[in-house]
């Protein structure tokens, strides 16, 4: 018999916890603001498989793990033959509420990964060691390149980058720069002061959508007011982008990287309305 109900209700490691321990075999279907979906498959109560967008196995529920809302329902008897996942339960959960952890540290200098990483005048001039993971990631690094596609080169995850870009960050060898050219900003140039508020809007709309239920959504109240002060003030494409590099920081840094896209690109499609 299928069960379901609410992670606002009940978070996501507290009823795998709850499903594991009586051994069952099903899957987890989880969906959240109507167009992000994923799903767990259990296998004698452990976690072998899950997905969600483009991300499979441990990375997929990692993402799963750190939705603050949504809606579950689990599904028993449905089972999968594919196996993405080795490590236990309990690691799983763990490492989880370890990267939830560690990510609070790592968005304070990596605000997000659609930045680009560039190599500092520093680094012309300093001698450092560097491990072999450090220099794969350094040979990746064109001056062109996300750190989303500096990961994706690499065949890791934008968190594992991330991790490794800090220390480089630290030690002044690495900056980042700002990539806001992929959004489409054409159609707004010409437009009234009502209707890029009502651009703006929406945009901030979705950045609270995205942070739902979480403590930090009041934090998207402080830019969205600056960005209706500097709209009036003359400043609208301007006033817009601002708008979304401090909401898509709050974003990133309650949600993770993965989720610091999923609201970039729902302002794509906005702006290309």
């Amino acid at each position: 018999m299928a069960f379901q109900g609410s992670l606002k209700e009940l978070p996501l490691p507290d009823i795998i916890q709850l499903v594991s321990v009586s051994g069952k075999t099903g899957v987890f279907s989880l969906r959240r603001n109507n167009d992000a979906a994923g799903e767990i498959y259990l296998r004698g109560g452990q976690i072998v498989h899950a997905f969600v967008g483009d991300l499979r196995g441990e990375e997929a529920m990692y993402e799963l793990a750190i939705w603050p809302e949504g809606e579950f329902v689990f599904t028993p008897g449905k089972e999968t033959d594919v196996t993405t996942i080795q490590k236990s339960n309990t690691n799983l959960l763990m490492e989880a509420a370890r990267r939830i952890d560690e990510w609070q540290i790592l968005s304070k200098r990596i605000p997000s990964t659609r930045l680009v990483p560039v190599f500092t005048q520093q680094a012309t001039t300093t001698s450092v060691s560097l491990t072999p993971q450090e220099w794969a990631l350094i040979c990746k690094i064109d001056e062109r390149r996300t750190i989303e596609e500096v990961a994706i080169g690499l065949g890791m995850s934008p968190f594992e980058a991330c991790k490794l870009l800090y220390g480089l960050i630290t030690s002044g060898l690495v900056s980042l720069n700002e990539d806001l050219s992929r959004l489409r900003t054409e159609r707004l140039h010409g437009q009234s002061l009502e209707e890029l508020a009502a651009v703006a809007e929406s945009i901030h709309g979705q950045a609270r959508e995205l942070l739902s239920g979480h403590s930090r959504q009041g934090e998207l109240d402080v830019p969205f007011r600056m960005s209706k002060a500097e709209m009036d003030g003359g400043r609208g494409v301007e006033a817009i982008l601002d708008l979304v590099r401090a909401e898509e920081k709050v974003v990133s840094a309650a949600l993770g990287p993965n989720q610091s896209k999923t609201f970039l690109s729902r302002v794509g499609q906005i702006l290309n309305r």
